[in-house]
């Protein structure tokens, strides 16, 4: 489990594919910190350390993870947004983050106003109902509130200090970005259409 608070901006410094798969050399300050088998976000997909090599460590991207996030396109030099899971005794903020990606949206707008910033995402359709004005959102690993919610685009307003310590600082318009909606907003969605009441 995440929170969506980023805790540090990494690097991808090699990609190579593997039997149906990829396999992702990522340089981040937390490397000294991470052990085999740890679980780190990256852009909000959960991988798994496979191994340690200096100041980087290096995780396996399966087909279908290619298939479903923005890693299929990830190249050296790409920046990423890196977490560790929360601690039992951790301090909980932001909002419960899994680090399953529910789907592939497009920044169609980057704005400033004043010292802050407009994002505008488009969403896939079938993520309509799992999103709600004034909720919870993950972009790319950063928990986020919707501000302004069209039929299939979000308004967020960004803090500068959120742009200053993600990969947001480097956002430009057309990119895309692994969305994750509200975990709790998915539970209720498919009760309710257990229920026959969809």
């Amino acid at each position: 489990m995440f929170t969506g608070l980023v805790e540090a901006v990494g690097e991808i410094t090699d990609r190579h594919a593997t039997s149906g798969g990829a396999r992702l050399s990522i340089q981040s300050p937390l490397t000294a910190e991470l052990g085999l088998g740890d679980s780190v976000a990256v852009n909000g997909v959960c991988l798994t350390v496979t191994a340690l090599h200096g100041g980087d460590f290096h995780a396996d991207v399966g087909p279908e993870t290619l298939r479903v996030t923005t890693l299929g396109q990830f190249a050296p030099g790409t920046k990423v947004n890196l977490e560790r899971p929360l601690r039992a005794d951790g301090r909980f903020g932001g909002h419960f983050v899994q680090g399953h990606v529910d789907g592939v949206g497009r920044i169609e707008d980057w704005r400033p106003e004043a010292d802050f910033h407009w994002l505008t995402v488009s969403f896939p359709g079938n993520l309509a109902s799992y999103i709600v004005p004034k909720g919870s959102i993950a972009i790319d690993g950063i928990s986020l509130t919707v501000a302004h919610l069209a039929s299939a685009a979000v308004d967020i307003m960004i803090v500068p200090f959120t742009i200053a310590h993600t990969n947001l600082r480097a956002a430009r318009k057309h990119d895309a970005v692994n969305i994750e909606c509200d975990m709790v907003g998915k539970y209720v969605a498919r009760a309710v259409e257990l229920a026959g009441l969809k």
